[in-house]
């Protein structure tokens, strides 16, 4: 097999900057468990942790650096956000774009009293902003919604959405698991309360790495409680942030590895990233959707998406595409329902799931035209 064409960016950024991997390397040989003492070896990690705080919240436009809060991932900084804040008796606005990083934690709390409302998408995963004015409720505590599907790439208008939310009293709570890195994002002009975000996908750190950006005046109950490395004689977690929702050892190696990786985001612009990913994404999606037998799913029409195309050919099933996409092309790609089953349920594609292309800034033009290729030969054969 030639080498690989890794187009599954959107469940992981498989090519990284090479300065990741060696500030992890360095970091493992060198650091100590932050906070918790005066030697040399855990202040370098403090000092790590400190810095790349400071640069997520100047990538991300959080106001307050010792309001980001580290996490292993967006499902956990989502579970920390959602369990957090919601409470029985609140009501809760979502969407059908969600992944169950969002939609779990809601319907567990929905077994525990919390009311829940979806604003349903269409079948090409669009949703109507004139649909969550509707939903609001007196009891409604927080809107919790994607920046941009991981499974059509369509995106929300946040701004839209948080002016709605405030207007009503709610917050707003958002995953950009697909969008932290891939496209620039400034949580206080969006009005955003909580931004989720991961590590390893369009921030290109390490996996295991994510948190939470919270505004100033937002409070959430702590998930975990434990070990803090200050305060220890105290029965309670420690009420200050970013400690309030760090129980634990944190992951210095992979932090180290994510602060190199905002290092190159801030050093290259996250703006000229998105560019470069998007001209990629457009060329695959406008030489693939006409092809005789594909079916393309999401809005393409829109201004802004994430870098994503989701399809199928014909009545075959999208596991069995995307094996003969790698066996036979060495094309890496998601077939399946990653893990969104709401969206699936509004494009139709619960039993047959989609293909998911996912590009990066690291794939080239070749490896696009390789997939558009493989898709048309698949589609006439």
């Amino acid at each position: 097999m030639e080498k690989l064409i890794y187009l599954d960016n959107a469940a992981t950024t498989l090519h990284k900057p090479p300065q990741v991997a060696e500030a992890v390397k360095q970091a493992i040989l060198t650091a100590g468990n932050a906070a918790r003492g005066a030697h040399g070896a855990s202040m370098q990690a403090s000092r790590t942790v400190f810095e790349t705080r400071q640069k997520l919240a100047r990538l991300l436009g959080c106001p307050q650096a010792d309001h980001v809060v580290f996490t292993a991932n967006s499902t956990m900084a989502l579970n920390i956000a959602i369990t957090g804040i919601l409470s029985p008796g609140d009501h809760a606005i979502s969407t059908d774009l969600e992944h169950n990083s969002v939609l779990r934690p809601l319907y567990a709390l929905h077994e525990q009293g919390v009311a829940l409302s979806f604003v349903p998408a269409d079948k090409q995963g669009r949703v109507r902003y004139e649909d969550f004015a509707s939903l609001f409720r007196p009891n409604t505590k927080a809107v919790i919604c994607t920046h941009a599907s991981n499974l059509t790439g369509n995106m929300l208008d946040l701004a839209c959405i948080a002016a709605m939310a405030h207007e009503h009293g709610a917050l707003l709570i958002v995953d950009a698991s697909q969008t932290a890195g891939a496209v620039p994002i400034d949580m206080t002009a969006m009005g955003v309360d909580v931004l989720c975000f991961t590590g390893h996908k369009g921030l290109m750190g390490p996996q295991g790495t994510g948190g939470l950006c919270i505004r100033p005046g937002v409070e959430i109950r702590p998930l975990l409680r434990g070990g803090s490395g200050v305060h220890s004689f105290d029965r309670q977690q420690p009420a200050a942030y970013p400690t309030r929702l760090e129980a634990g050892t944190l992951n210095s190696h992979g932090i180290a590895g994510l602060d190199a990786a905002v290092d190159y985001l801030l050093s290259e612009g996250v703006a000229a990233i998105e560019k470069r990913e998007q001209a990629l994404m457009r060329r695959f999606y406008e030489n693939v959707c006409d092809i005789d037998g594909v079916q393309v799913y999401g809005d393409f029409a829109a201004q802004q998406r994430a870098a994503i195309v989701a399809l199928n050919i014909r009545d075959y099933d999208s596991a069995e595409i995307a094996d003969v996409l790698f066996a036979d092309y060495g094309i890496a790609t998601r077939p399946g329902a990653h893990c969104a089953p709401r969206m699936h349920q509004a494009l139709g594609t619960v039993q047959q799931g989609v293909v998911r292309f996912s590009f990066s800034v690291f794939n080239t033009e070749d490896e696009v035209d390789a997939a558009i290729q493989a898709v048309r030969e698949l589609a006439q054969t």
